[in-house]
């Protein structure tokens, strides 16, 4: 391989710049290169070890040989001639080398070109094909479009790392064995497997939003990442009233980012946040989103969470929360999905909107749940509900797991002094 591959600048980097060029490819288009890599050959699996010796090779020789213009077709290219290597040393006749050099020839050049595809769209559906294990399907687009570790699946689903690896190792081996194909589906087969794409699209987006700060490379831009890919289901299917409301919902929550931290960094939780902070263009264009989705007769999940988004969006006009109308969102949602995130939401509009007995009652529900041991906002939400009831000794008990849980240092501390005032 010589500096030739992409275009290289000639000036040479430093090490920090090589590294600094293969990590920001990998933040930006992780997933883009794993479709185009893995839409030839159906097989993921293979397009990932293939890109992770890329970068390896971007890693090793970049400092050297400077950064080449096109980082990403650098890329691809490196990676396709591992993955021919591999198939050349499966194949030994003098016929098939020739013929995968031809192959190889040929991928190189078409991947000199400046604007690679983006196969993105079709991947996210290939991983939601029939053929695919349904609760296995978000988390595979999580992994192949995004580049997400087992582990941090695995705490996003509620299931250990060892299993959630295991998983996703035999749906790649599906999509492989199957040959599932990499294209969007017929419009008939196009409904079936949009709630896992859903699922994974927002699932990427609350993970960048856990990392407001974007101090996390490996959060970093998610939330970004999870609006786009958003955007682009939403402008395939205009006419599906969730991809409007999970663009819409998400739209909500990205209006207020700015407004989750005050000038010292301090958490500042919803409830509180200035209202003049939040960008009302984002706001404005997910209510209409929202209203659109509305006139087509099917109400989902995604509007349902959009909608508690638009009745928190209202302080900005009325100065208060309509807690009693979340509440009444949230006991919809518990009944569509019977999911205990929803429950413990629930829970805390209920209190807030002022019958606390009722919402501890839900929360205790849920205590035989094993799932919710290690979770955090089961625990904070416990130590408020406690602390409404002025039930001061088990409110600090139970703040005492939620700092225990918490891995932000700013909600640490938010718990940490809400956690103080209970002596007072």
């Amino acid at each position: 391989m010589g500096s030739d591959i992409g275009r290289a600048v000639k000036q040479p980097a430093t090490e920090t710049d090589g590294r600094a060029a293969a990590e920001a490819a990998a933040r930006r288009s992780y997933g883009k290169l794993v479709a185009i890599l893995a839409s030839r050959s159906g097989d993921v699996a293979s397009a990932e070890d293939a890109l992770a010796d890329a970068f390896a090779a971007a890693l090793e020789q970049w400092p050297a040989s400077g950064v080449p213009a096109n980082p990403e077709g650098w890329l691809v290219v490196v990676a396709r001639r591992r993955t021919v290597d591999v198939i050349r040393r499966r194949r030994t006749s003098a016929e098939g080398a020739a013929h995968l050099q031809l192959i190889a020839a040929e991928i190189e050049a078409s991947s000199m070109e400046d604007d690679l595809p983006d196969e993105r769209l079709r991947l996210m559906f290939a991983c939601a094909h029939p053929a695919i294990e349904q609760s296995i399907r978000a988390p595979l687009i999580l992994q192949t479009i995004l580049g997400f570790d087992a582990a941090a699946i695995a705490s996003a689903f509620l299931v250990s790392p060892a299993t959630m690896g295991q998983r996703l190792v035999r749906a790649k081996n599906r999509i492989r064995e199957a040959g599932i194909p990499f294209r969007i589906p017929e419009r008939d087969a196009l409904d079936e497997r949009l709630d896992a794409v859903l699922e994974a699209i927002y699932a990427a987006f609350a993970e960048g939003w856990t990392d407001p700060a974007g101090t996390e490379s490996r959060r970093r831009n998610l939330a970004t990442e999870g609006i786009w890919l958003g955007r682009l289901t939403a402008s395939l299917m205009p006419d599906e009233p969730e991809t409007l409301g999970l663009l819409a919902l998400m739209l909500f929550a990205e209006a207020r980012r700015v407004a989750r931290r005050d000038g010292s960094g301090d958490y500042v939780p919803l409830a509180e946040q200035d209202t003049k902070l939040w960008d009302s263009g984002l706001i404005d264009e997910a209510e209409a989103l929202l209203r659109r989705a509305g006139t087509m007769g099917k109400i989902g999940r995604y509007q349902l969470e959009a909608a508690v988004q638009s009745a928190h969006a209202a302080r900005r006009l009325t100065g208060e929360t309509d807690w009693q109308a979340i509440a009444r969102f949230y006991e919809a949602l518990s009944r569509m999905t019977q999911s205990p995130v929803v429950s413990i939401n629930h829970a805390v509009a209920l209190a807030h909107a002022g019958d606390t007995a009722t919402g501890l009652k839900l929360l205790e529900a849920l205590v035989d749940d094993k799932r919710l041991l290690t979770y955090q906002p089961y625990w904070a939400a416990r130590a408020e509900l406690l602390t409404l009831a002025q039930k001061p000794s088990e409110a600090h008990e139970a703040y005492g797991m939620a700092i225990g849980l918490e891995t932000d240092p700013a909600i640490r501390k938010f718990l940490q002094e809400r956690r103080a005032r209970l002596r007072n």
